[in-house]
């Protein structure tokens, strides 16, 4: 599941645990991008932060791992390269690419969106009353699934702590204590690397 986490949410966690269910996956691989391309000039919180946050918001779940794989690699985050590092470390795998209905929405803008296609199975979750035209996509490498806890945004996770408003219940405990423990989201806080 490629994103930028930022931070990571119940609503995250409950659309990987669904495309799991339905597509009998063995596991969820969380993968926090490093530089997102397509957030140039956006405040983003730092890549070892948002690593950290999916770190502890996907332990208590034996069917999710992350991977650094996005946050190690220097210069700009393409899918096309994490699929493609992502498979000469698992050769044998099947991969569905799990990601929001918004990045979708974008795919033919992607950097070599042919290969992608041949690379893995997208699946694009949405919030409830969104609705996703696929029909300009190859057919058979783009599902749509709605997962209703997606009425969570992390846009609105951030602008609740920025505004001293709580997250309880919006994220995972243990990345309410971090984000708490390391201000991020605070105007008033220089967020740093750890």
């Amino acid at each position: 599941m490629g994103g930028t986490f930022d931070p990571i949410h119940h609503g995250h966690l409950v659309a990987a645990s669904e495309v799991a269910a339905r597509f009998d996956l063995d596991e969820v691989v969380f993968v926090p991008t490093g530089q997102p391309t397509f957030k140039q000039g956006q405040d983003v919180s730092p890549s070892e932060h948002r690593y950290l946050m999916t770190v502890i918001a996907t332990a208590s779940n034996p069917s999710f791992t992350t991977s650094r794989v996005d946050i190690d690699r220097v210069g700009l985050t393409f899918t096309v390269d994490t699929l493609r590092d992502l498979r000469a470390e698992r050769p044998d795998v099947d991969f569905f690419f799990i990601t929001g209905a918004d990045a979708i929405a974008q795919i033919l803008s992607w950097k070599d969106t042919d290969e992608l296609w041949q690379m893995a199975h997208f699946v694009a979750v949405t919030r409830p009353g969104h609705t996703l035209s696929v029909d300009s996509l190859p057919p058979d490498v783009v599902s749509v699934l709605e997962i209703p806890a997606l009425s969570i945004s992390s846009s609105d996770c951030r602008a609740r702590a920025r505004d001293g408003q709580p997250v309880w219940y919006l994220v995972p405990d243990g990345v309410v204590q971090h984000i708490a423990k390391y201000g991020l989201y605070s105007d008033a806080t220089v967020r740093g690397a750890l």
